[in-house]
């Protein structure tokens, strides 16, 4: 496929969380190679380094900073520094989460609160730091990740379906907040992406087949084309674009279930 080149995206300072494998992993790559200037969060070590190192050849080299988004101390530190380093930040994005199974009735109330700052709260304090720089510049993206999930009620996914539910009501809330300021805000949710992390919780033949017979397109949803969406919702093309919620799920409505 040919994809399309965004000019407005160049030198661009672009942080994004959970970014060293699966869909952050194809964002920080999607946005390298537009020529912005990536920074890019996780906990993964071996991965992001070995991301930075294969994204070396690019006019700007992504930069992986360690940070476990459940600290915000470690948050306001890390922005601290990027900040220092490349200026304001002109984009973020929100793709870091953990869809970790669970029971209903084996959940305690440590292990929501754990699970909430793994896939909501951070959200929230990253797009706060970013947006002291955005708002004085008048300017800003921030792209917070959803899922599909809770649209679809899938099972054994209470906490994270709850927390990405929400994400989509923070970011209406964010964009109403920091619109006044040239801060556009939206959520993108992805389907059912093939990421080796999903492939090893879902594949078989069967789910295979399932699943593609449920979405109108008979095709499965790869991370880069998430991060073709991320791409034009930061970029100037996607300038009128904010409070709202972008599908990638090839239509996943389950009409044949």
């Amino acid at each position: 496929m040919s994809y399309a080149i965004y000019p407005s995206l160049v030198d661009k300072t672009v942080v994004v969380t959970g970014g060293g494998s699966g869909i952050g992993a194809a964002i920080v790559e999607a946005f390298a190679a537009q020529g912005a200037r990536v920074f890019f969060l996780d906990i993964a070590e071996a991965d992001s380094e070995a991301l930075a190192e294969r994204l070396g050849v690019c006019a700007h080299p992504p930069i992986f900073h360690r940070c476990d988004l459940r600290d915000i101390a470690a948050i306001e530190q890390v922005f601290a520094s990027i900040c220092a380093q490349a200026g304001s930040i002109d984009i973020l994005v929100n793709n870091a989460a953990n869809d970790d199974r669970h029971h209903f009735g084996e959940i305690t109330p440590a292990y929501w609160d754990e699970r909430i700052a793994v896939n909501l709260r951070h959200q929230f304090f990253c797009a706060q730091n970013a947006a002291s720089g955005m708002k004085a510049a008048r300017s800003g993206v921030i792209l917070n990740l959803g899922s599909i999930s809770w649209h679809r009620a899938l099972p054994s996914l209470s906490i994270y379906m709850t927390a990405k539910a929400g994400i989509e009501g923070m970011t209406r809330a964010m964009a109403r907040e920091l619109g006044p300021f040239g801060i556009r805000v939206n959520a993108i949710i992805p389907g059912a992406v093939r990421t080796p992390r999903q492939m090893k919780l879902w594949q078989s033949p069967e789910s295979e087949a399932k699943l593609v017979a449920d979405q109108c397109l008979p095709e499965r949803v790869e991370p880069e084309h998430v991060a073709r969406m991320a791409l034009f919702l930061a970029s100037d093309d996607g300038s009128r674009c904010s409070g709202r919620e972008y599908f990638v799920d090839a239509g996943w409505y389950g009409a044949s279930s």
